[in-house]
């Protein structure tokens, strides 16, 4: 199967840095036929966003200590195969560079065999928390992680 991306990395810039978490999907996510509801895929996805921006230092609370929120912009899954009650799940989460303010994020779900189940991404823009204005680049704390990314420093292992 074709492996696709959301995003593009532009020219010279570093890889996108990687996660991944694991869920089973619970009775209370399942409808009458064992298959999870669309709408629980975005809670998937958030577990698998929260761990790689917690692990690079850049989290929800991150931005949050700095005065800047980080809503979502868009949203977007691509249903390729029912996730079942019982069943785990491996969720990956990629972050694209891009020197504007914002996150790029595509995801991927995955069974036990390694089908891909499910695709897709998520875009986040960055705003004063005060003031509620849009960043257009990133805040200053950000900055040596940004750096330590374009020079190949970041070791999620």
């Amino acid at each position: 199967m074709k492996k696709i991306t959301y995003f593009t990395t532009p020219e010279g810039a570093p890889e996108p840095l990687e996660t991944s978490v694991f869920r089973t999907v619970r009775f209370n996510e399942v409808d009458p036929m064992g298959i999870m509801w669309h709408g629980h895929y975005a809670s998937f996805i958030e577990d698998a966003r929260v761990a790689l921006g917690d692990k690079l230092g850049i989290g929800y609370q991150d931005f949050y200590n700095h005065g800047v929120v980080i809503p979502v912009r868009q949203f977007h899954v691509d249903y390729l195969a029912s996730l079942t009650y019982g069943k785990r799940y491996e969720i990956k989460a990629r972050l694209f560079y891009t020197d504007s303010a914002r996150l790029n994020y595509d995801f991927t779900f995955l069974d036990e065999t390694g089908r891909v189940m499910a695709r897709g991404y998520s875009v986040q823009l960055m705003v004063n928390e005060q003031d509620k204005n849009l960043l257009f680049e990133w805040p200053e704390f950000t900055r040596p992680f940004l750096q330590n990314w374009k020079e190949g420093k970041i070791n999620l292992k």
